[in-house]
């Protein structure tokens, strides 16, 4: 049981962990092209990879700036510090990033850092810039499988893309076919065929608008694993019954769903009523969490809690079944103490971009007025998840991408809970 929960919390956790180290890579920034970012692909031979990095080394020589010369050497000698612990790279690469980076006020401070990227990298580059490279790692992070969405009656249509816990409207088109009512001067008969006409051609228009527009995914043969179709009885089956949708398409049509709105709202109402659908697909699981926490919190006896400090005592109490951290939240918990007496205390502070927690103000101590120090930081989502192992505690992080998780975030804080039990705290 323990071990189920570990590898549910551990990809979990993945993603944003992930997404957070390319974040904090993003933010540094070196002067000239004194930042090196070495990709070295799972195939690659180390030595031959070595090999290039000191002849760069030797080829720095003719660099005329003392300053980037002396940068740029210490970079290549870091990453080949580094590339001695390693007989052959792991199993999916390794990135290398390495420079010496501007930290403010004129300050710069030499950093070399390893990842092991959670997909198997495919080319070789090493590349010298004021930033670091980091659009191979980026593509980690698109969703594998996507889905299409598509709302239509006689009037208008919209289409768009669900995409992991994300859906992604994309256009809509509305249409000039006359209501029931014909004008004068024409015959029943007459009107009525014209009208099906007209109705055929916005179908014919829908279905090539949509079509190109997935097709246009890109590597759709492998990525895109159906269509769902939504609006009212009959419009919805007479489109799907035509020959309207790209012939790729029609055969991943996964069902016809009744949706009130063919606007860009009809998409999210499209994703609900096609749940049954989608059982597995991220949003729905996040959705359904966040529906059994909303259902416990209108409960009397309810088991929900929220609040940094109602779940961390939740927590250390062993009452936690699933925490809920959203996927916003950047926040980190110091622990800050005063060198002169001793005093320590704990604060949980908002990370911005951009802002070091180092250059924050921490005041005076209250015991001896002394200045408090930063004596340790802690990412809050890795603090809760390292709490929640200590009683074999589900992890969900929860994007904010759909009303509930945006909900989590703004109202919740972005921390809270399903507990096993009422606690009271």
């Amino acid at each position: 049981m323990a071990e189920t929960v570990q590898t549910e919390k551990d990809e979990a956790r993945r993603r944003y962990e992930f997404k957070k180290m390319l974040e904090r890579l993003q933010e540094k920034e070196g002067s000239g092209t004194e930042l090196i970012s070495l990709y070295i692909p799972p195939d690659k031979q180390i030595y031959d990879v070595t090999a290039q990095l000191r002849d760069e080394f030797g080829q720095c020589a003719n660099i005329k700036s003392k300053q980037t010369k002396t940068n740029v050497q210490s970079a290549l000698s870091s990453i080949l510090s580094r590339l001695k612990n390693y007989k052959n790279p792991p199993e999916n690469g390794m990135a290398v990033f390495s420079g010496t980076v501007n930290v403010g006020g004129d300050r710069t401070v030499h950093e070399t850092i390893v990842i092991e990227p959670p997909e198997p990298l495919k080319t070789y580059i090493y590349r010298c810039s004021s930033n670091f490279e980091l659009e191979p790692l980026r593509q980690m992070l698109e969703e594998k499988f996507v889905y299409g969405l598509l709302v239509l009656d006689r009037r208008e249509a919209y289409w768009g893309f669900l995409r992991g816990n994300r859906i992604e409207p994309i256009n809509g088109t509305t249409s000039t076919v006359p209501g029931k009512q014909r004008k004068g001067g024409q015959s029943a008969a007459r009107f009525e065929r014209l009208r099906l006409i007209a109705i055929n051609e916005f179908y014919k228009k829908i279905g090539e608008r949509a079509s190109e527009t997935f097709l246009a995914e890109k590597d759709f043969f492998e990525r895109f694993k159906g269509l769902l179709i939504g609006g009212p009885t009959p419009t919805k089956e007479e489109f799907a019954a035509g020959d309207h949708l790209h012939h790729e398409i029609r055969k991943k049509v996964l069902g016809l769903f009744d949706v009130a709105y063919t606007n860009e709202s009809g998409l999210s109402e499209l994703v609900d009523a096609a749940g049954e659908a989608l059982k597995g697909v991220d949003l729905m699981r996040e959705k359904a969490i966040m529906s059994r926490f909303f259902k416990e919190l209108t409960k009397d006896d309810g088991v929900a809690a929220y609040g940094e400090s109602s779940i961390r005592k939740n927590l250390e109490a062993g009452a936690v079944d699933i925490l809920l951290l959203s996927t916003k939240l950047r926040e980190v918990r110091l622990q800050i103490q005063c060198g002169a007496c001793g005093y320590s205390e704990e604060r949980t502070v908002r990370s911005e971009a951009g802002k070091k927690i180092s250059d924050i103000d921490f005041g005076s101590c209250p015991k001896c007025t002394s200045p408090l120090l930063l004596e340790e930081e802690t990412d809050i989502i890795e603090e809760m998840t390292n709490l929640a192992d200590q009683s074999s505690t589900k992890v969900e992080i929860i994007s904010d991408d759909f009303e509930e998780g945006a909900m989590l975030f703004n109202a919740f804080g972005g921390i809270a809970a399903i507990l096993r039990y009422r606690t009271g705290l």
